[in-house]
């Protein structure tokens, strides 16, 4: 039997509650399939199931706060799918759609009763933004009301609105969102300064060539392909972490190498407070493809509709101040990862090469390492290789 726990969405994170199950006993799982929804200080989370098989027990009651690491579920695994599936008692969770009374008038003043399903999620986001359930065609399985019905009555609604207005957000609850994402962050950047020992290091790298071979490729592209220098350096970045593996790796109990290269990248939110989301094998990603996860991810982000995945699954971070920003940026190590790499704002500035100076367009790169894991050498080296990547943008 396999255990379904609470997964840990980063150092930050203690404890989730448990919003909604998306699946339920005797149910069929394949890997990456959503099993619930989890709330946490960075929002409503879509949690997926990395193992295959059938769902055969729901353990805790949906609107449960546990810690990291509790049982969620138990499922049997592919293999074993004979067995039969237990039936969840009620006491132990409530995992089928509740049913609301609605009463309605009818043309003749008569009283009628209506029942409708609709699960407790789309009840809850229903009720904050005004929406009847009863104007609702569910399309839920025996036509519950489902999350994404209710999302979509509220665009509906919205778009027959003659004044424009902005997205329906509780002020003060945004405010204590913000408020809540700042604290998870300084929360995790205190266990950091705490518990790793830094080394930082810095290299002036002069970016013209990339710059120019990306206005070249751009100019080739239409405009909704063209791809931003921040895919073009979270490419280099990946690329020059294939002979430096010891920086694409976490700390626990030791130093743990990872095999797939996923960047972490830093995504500001509207309302303050940043988001760290990852790009998932970044390495055997062109910048092209690389440009296009940017397009997906970041306003997932901002709008706090990530996968779990999306947020544990980081081996690497990427900061980066972009045009108009800090020339030099040296950012702290999100644990338990052991490295992350920071990007200023370029600006030309007067360059020496080979005897001779010019005006190049330049930018500074900095490496924040765990002393634990690697040291200055291995840093140096590997700002070395990224500097090499980023003079030849062809070979990426």
């Amino acid at each position: 039997m396999i255990e379904f726990k609470m997964p840990s969405l980063g150092a930050d994170m203690e404890a989730g509650t448990l919003i909604e199950w998306r699946k339920k006993p005797g149910d069929t799982l394949k890997r990456g399939d959503i099993i619930a929804e989890v709330e946490t200080q960075k929002g409503l989370i879509e949690v997926e199931v990395f193992d295959e098989g059938i769902v055969s027990e729901l353990l805790i009651k949906e609107g449960t706060k546990v810690p990291v690491g509790t049982v969620l579920a138990l499922i049997n695994p592919k293999e074993s799918g004979l067995e039969t599936p237990k039936e969840v008692a009620p006491e132990k969770t409530e995992i089928q759609p509740t049913e609301e009374k609605i009463v309605e008038k009818t043309v003749g003043e008569k009283l009628e009763e209506t029942h409708l399903k609709a699960s407790p999620l789309a009840k809850r986001i229903a009720s904050k933004n005004g929406i009847e359930l009863s104007k609702i065609q569910g399309t839920g399985e025996e036509g519950v009301i489902t999350k994404e019905d209710v999302e979509k009555a509220i665009v509906q609604r919205d778009k027959i609105t003659e004044i424009p207005k902005e997205p329906i957000e509780n002020k003060e609850e945004s405010g204590f969102k913000t408020e809540s994402i700042r604290s998870a962050v300084a929360a995790a950047m205190s266990k950091s300064n705490r518990e790793i020992p830094h080394y930082y290091l810095e290299k002036k790298i002069d970016i013209t060539k990339s710059l120019e071979w990306l206005l070249e490729k751009n100019q080739q592209r239409p405009i909704q392909k063209r791809v931003l220098p921040a895919a073009f350096l979270i490419k280099a970045v990946a690329k020059s972490l294939l002979d430096y593996p010891d920086l694409n790796a976490v700390w626990e109990d030791g130093l743990q190498q990872k095999k797939e290269i996923n960047i972490g990248f830093v995504v500001s939110l509207r309302g303050g407070g940043i988001i760290v989301p990852a790009i998932h094998n970044a390495d055997l990603k062109s910048v092209e493809e690389i440009m296009e996860a940017l397009n997906d991810i970041i306003p997932r982000a901002r709008a706090m509709k990530l996968r779990s995945s999306e947020l544990s699954d980081s081996t690497i971070t990427i900061t980066n101040m972009g045009e108009g920003g800090a020339d030099l940026v040296y950012g702290i190590i999100y644990p338990p990862q052991v490295a992350i790499i920071g990007f200023g704002s370029s600006s030309e500035q007067p360059f020496a090469e080979n005897g001779m100076v010019g005006i190049r367009t330049v930018l500074n790169a900095t490496l924040a390492g765990d002393h634990r894991a690697t040291d200055g050498l291995v840093g140096s080296g590997f700002l070395a290789t990224l500097n090499k990547n980023l003079q030849n943008p062809e070979l990426l």
